[in-house]
Parts: structure tokens; sequence; C-alpha cells
């Protein structure tokens, strides 16, 4: 039987070309990560960060008033639109600004006594019990929650429905600020108990037997202890509650009504009018607050809680 010697001969050198190539990779590993990393961070690069650059740039844009199309002239008018005096574009950003804020602090005050609990006081059962009602609302689609606590605010909703039975008078909460802030506290609220969780978890029972055996009170210790030590789970928890709150439109358009003021309603009425240059600029005001409030966040070290 004949024997092809270019084969036998292509084995060989194809083995040596696999050992020299697996003994680069083993003499830089930098290039192992490299070829690993190299396509999932290419394609955010050009998914991501490109359509932000692409926002970045059409904000300096205009719109013809006559035809409608868009002019690709630079120019800032948009900005000294939004900054101009007498406009409302800055009480938008300032009422959107308060909401985060507002549902921020709710949700910590109301995620670190059942995350404290969790980590430190239940057991594994009760904790695996918790850990399923905090992620149970995850389950469910975003729009049946919003829609739930529509139909539980309305005016002949659940809740003047049990304020009735109560003799109590009916609250006007649908369709205010109020009820934005409701809806976006318990929205989030599972993205501030798992950090906080997961900070008050990786404490250890020896700094609390210290703080103790130092004659620190219950009060004394979690000032000084507990809470500088789980602070970074609470900023990683916020980074959410806040950013998530800041960029929503959906609920203040269905919780809020149409006459909602938000910077995400705002910016998606500008899209739907054709006016995408405008658009674009008023949405780097939350880019640009996200960007600071994420380098603050750094700082603090809220990263390594994540």
């Amino acid at each position: 039987m004949a024997v092809d010697a270019g084969a036998f001969a292509t084995g060989p050198s194809l083995r040596r070309a696999r050992l020299r190539l697996s003994g680069l990779f083993w003499r830089r590993p930098w290039l192992k990560a490299a070829g690993l990393l190299g396509p999932p961070l290419g394609a955010f690069l050009i998914v991501y960060v490109g359509a932000l650059a692409i926002l970045f740039i059409s904000s300096f844009w205009t719109v013809n008033s006559f035809t409608s199309a868009i002019e690709h002239t630079w120019t800032l008018a948009n900005y000294r639109l939004i900054f101009a005096g007498g406009q409302p574009y800055l009480h938008i950003a300032a009422l959107t600004l308060e909401i985060a804020a507002a549902v921020t602090v709710t949700d910590a005050i109301l995620a670190f006594p059942l995350a404290f609990f969790m980590a430190r006081l239940a057991g594994k059962r009760t904790r695996a019990l918790l850990f399923v009602m905090v992620l149970l609302p995850l389950w469910s689609s975003y729009l049946v929650r919003v829609y739930a606590w529509q139909a539980i605010l309305s005016h002949n909703g659940a809740l003047n429905w049990a304020l009735n039975g109560l003799g109590l008078p009916d609250q006007n909460v649908a369709y205010t600020n109020t009820a934005m802030w409701i809806v976006f506290s318990y929205l989030w609220l599972p993205f501030m108990v798992l950090p906080i969780y997961a900070a008050l978890e990786r404490i250890p029972d020896s700094y609390l037997e210290a703080s103790a055996d130092l004659g620190a009170r219950g009060v004394r210790t979690f000032r000084a202890v507990i809470l500088p030590l789980a602070l970074p789970g609470v900023v990683a928890g916020s980074i959410f509650t806040f950013c998530l709150t800041l960029g929503d439109y959906i609920t203040p358009l269905l919780v809020g009504g149409p006459s909602s003021q938000f910077i995400g309603n705002t910016v998606y009425r500008y899209i739907g009018e054709a006016n995408v240059p405008f658009a674009a600029a008023f949405a780097t005001i939350p880019l640009a607050i996200v960007g600071v409030y994420l380098l603050l966040a750094r700082r603090l070290g809220a990263f390594e809680a994540l």
C-alpha cells in the first residue's frame, strides 16, 4: 500500500508548530489573555462605546427647521438651549436627580436591616427563603410589576380600598412624583439588598468579637465597625438604584402619567419629533452625572463589593 509522503511530513511539522505556539503562550501569558478577551472587548468597544461616541457627536448637529433634515454642522446650539434661562430642561434634570436620590436613600434604609439579618443572624434555611423572596420579583416582567403598582395606586385601586376599609379617606397618589418614588423604590430594592449582603457577609466575626471585648456596645460597634466595612456595599447598590432611576422613562410614563417630566421622557419625546441632535445633547446630562457618580463610587471602594 502506498504511503503519502507529504501527509507524513505534514504531521510532525504541524505538531512542532503547535508546540511552538503553546510555548509562546506559556512564556507570554498576556498573549493568551489577549486572545481570550480580544473578541468580547472588541465587540464591547464597537457596540457600546461606539454608540456612545456617535451619540455625543450627534449632539453637536442641528435640524433644519424647514426640511427637518439633520445638518452635520458643528454647533453648541443644543447645549445653549438646555442651559438657557426660562427653559424647563434644568428643572427636569433636577427633578430626575431628586427622585433618583430619594429612591437610593429609601432603598438603602430598607435594604440594610434585611441584608444584616440575612448575613449575620438568619439560619441557612431562613437565608435561602429570604433570598428567594428578594429575587422572586425579578423573575416577573418589569412591565407586569409596574402595571401591578399602577393598579394598586389608582383611584379605585387596592390602596384606597384598604384605606376606606379602615375608615380613612382616599389618597390621590396615582400619577404623582410620590407614586414614582414608591414604584422605583420597589423595583430596584433587590439591587440594593444583594451588594449590602455581600459586604456584610465578608466582615470577619473576629472584628465584632474584638469590638465587644473592648467594651463597645451594639450601637458603637455598628457605627465604628459594621457601617464603615459595609459602606462599599451600600455605594455599590446605589450605583444600580441611582443610575437605573436616572435613565428610566417607562415607569414615569405609566406611573407618573403623560405629563411626567423626566430626562428619559424628554429624550424619548424629542426622538419621536425627529429632533435627534437635541435628544442626544439632553441625554449627555445623565451620562455625565453617572460618570461622575461612578468615579466617586470607585474612590469609596464600591467596585470591590460588586
